[in-house]
């Protein structure tokens, strides 16, 4: 083979692997920034009303159900928990300099996920009751997978298989992030259509939130399957055909980012800031 097309060849395999190691650098900051953002609404918000004795503006609360309110508390206040300690196992400089960190901070995650997907669990079927039996059972759903990707990366890290153990750790991340993506998604479609289209705001009931509600966690994880397979050894082509997707996927997520911080989480900040 001429030396000049070998050379040429593995130009563009290192250019098509760096597209793409950019690509899902930049999609993690723009979600880390944005799940930091609301981990600062939640702690915001419900900590100060907390402080307050306010429980009422708390959605959700009901006076006198205490077993309903403890689940309640404990799916919003170690929801802020998770939603800052997931990045933060996924940053490789942590894991390679603080690894005592790395590992007592991952325990901790792996508790607060679980306990926070039962309480929610809970919430779903015996409280709340919020939106159509489809969109519960796709909420439901969710809770049983993070408790089955939570079991699957603790069973890999014992195993010290560690390769096998960052996958199910960045499954574990997205179905627990999925509360927020489900956000974020929902802001995104009411932004484009001008409003709420597709479901009843005020019953939360329609297709749409039928829909997302099983995306919140259905698309990030297929999205992450393409980028692993991909990863492993596609052609050139493939990785850049799948970088370009991860940025179209990192714009429609930012701007959904922004719709929801712009509507719902920017004043609540700002009152405690201010």
């Amino acid at each position: 083979m001429n030396a000049a097309v070998l050379e040429g060849g593995l130009r563009s395999v290192s250019i098509a692997q760096d597209a793409l190691k950019a690509a899902a650098r930049i999609w993690f900051v723009v979600a880390a920034s944005g799940q930091a953002i609301f981990a600062f609404y939640v702690t915001a918000f419900y900590g100060s009303t907390a402080a307050h004795g306010d429980f009422s503006k708390w959605k959700g609360y009901a006076a006198g159900d205490t077993m309903g309110n403890l689940a309640l508390m404990a799916h919003l206040l170690l929801a802020a928990i998770v939603t800052v300690g997931g990045p933060l196992q996924l940053v490789p400089d942590i894991r390679a300099r603080a690894p005592r960190f790395h590992r007592w901070n991952g325990r901790v995650y792996l508790v607060a996920a679980v306990t926070t997907a039962i309480a929610g669990l809970y919430m779903e079927l015996w409280r709340d009751h919020i939106g159509s039996a489809v969109s519960q059972i796709g909420v439901s759903l969710d809770a049983v997978l993070i408790v089955a990707c939570a079991a699957m990366a603790l069973r890999y890290a014992l195993a010290r298989d560690f390769k096998t153990h960052r996958r199910w750790a960045l499954r574990l991340f997205l179905v627990v992030s999925a509360v927020w993506f489900f956000r974020v998604m929902l802001m995104f479609w009411i932004a484009i259509n001008g409003g709420p289209v597709g479901f009843d705001p005020k019953t939360f009931i329609g297709p749409a939130i039928d829909i997302v509600s099983f995306a919140q966690y259905l698309v990030p994880l297929a999205v992450l399957e393409i980028y692993l397979r991909v990863q492993r050894g596609a052609g050139t082509a493939a990785q850049l055909a799948t970088a370009g997707g991860l940025v179209l996927l990192t714009l429609a997520m930012g701007f959904g980012m922004f719709v929801a911080f712009k509507a719902f989480w920017l004043n609540p900040i700002l009152r405690v800031v201010a």
